[in-house]
């Protein structure tokens, strides 16, 4: 039996109690997500662990319903992106062509675009819901899974048994999920880390610039908008959920580059 490394094992624990508090927000927040119980930016107590924020609700309250909002819409948008991009690459690799160069094209050309830039537009002329971010987020970062998923199973679709597949007769989508799919494993399982990261972070800056999560509605990024004023005064409450965020980035990075380690290590004793 493999051990679990002291890194992917701290790793997995923290990602997953952030996993269930976000899922059981409710048994956790001791107020209302919108409830102003106290006066504007109180310290530290019994009855409000993390104070309070600008104007009277309670902290901890506001970043565990902030936390499920922020997973919901990074995890959601990071499926979207995998499944969107890992299909159209495996496909371009598979069919080759003018269908994978115009495919290619345009992911270079939506590449071009600063993605931030393109959200912004984007959600300035759309009404800001959570689905209309998971959509945006996942359709704009699916061009990076492409470009990856692609140049993988380009090296892949040369191999012998790819050739022995099709010789036997089995079809495109048999290819894809049974012979690209496994071998394409591991790099795949990496860059699904680094993309969930990527979509936290790019769900709290868009609810920083204002343009992400609408009040009453709470993400982290938007917790940090809301209190940042507190840091003239030396108020920490924007701290709470920026730290929140970091801890949370490394977490994941960490389980990611254990199950990076973990399938590579059996692809390398399988091909032996």
């Amino acid at each position: 039996m493999t051990r679990i490394p002291i890194s992917a094992l701290v790793g997995l624990v923290l990602t997953g109690v952030f996993f269930v508090v976000a899922v059981f927000g409710d048994f956790f927040a001791p107020y209302g997500m919108a409830e102003i119980v106290g006066d504007v930016w109180e310290p530290s107590s019994s009855e409000h662990w993390l104070g309070t924020d600008a104007i009277g609700r309670d902290l901890l309250s506001r970043v565990i319903f902030g936390g499920r909002l922020t997973i919901l819409i990074a995890t959601a948008a990071t499926i979207l992106s995998f499944t969107t991009g890992s299909i159209l690459g495996f496909t371009a690799a598979t069919i080759g062509g003018w269908i994978d160069q115009a495919l290619s094209r345009f992911v270079d050309l939506i590449m071009a675009i600063p993605p931030l830039i393109l959200a912004l537009v984007v959600l300035s002329v759309m009404p800001v819901t959570p689905v209309v971010l998971i959509v945006v987020m996942g359709l704009l970062d699916s061009t990076r899974v492409y470009r990856l998923s692609r140049a993988v199973a380009v090296d892949i679709t040369v191999m012998d048994y790819v050739e022995v597949a099709r010789l036997r007769g089995e079809g495109r989508p048999w290819v894809i999920f049974r012979e690209i799919l496994p071998n394409a494993l591991s790099p795949l399982v990496a860059e699904l880390g680094l993309r969930f990261i990527f979509a936290i972070l790019f769900i709290s800056t868009l609810s920083f610039l204002g343009l992400g999560v609408q009040p009453p509605l709470a993400d982290w990024g938007g917790i940090v908008k809301e209190n940042k004023e507190g840091l003239v005064y030396g108020v920490a409450a924007a701290l709470v959920p920026a730290i929140a965020i970091a801890v949370l980035a490394i977490s994941v990075n960490l389980v990611a580059d254990w199950v990076l380690n973990r399938t590579s290590s059996l692809k390398g004793s399988r091909g032996a």
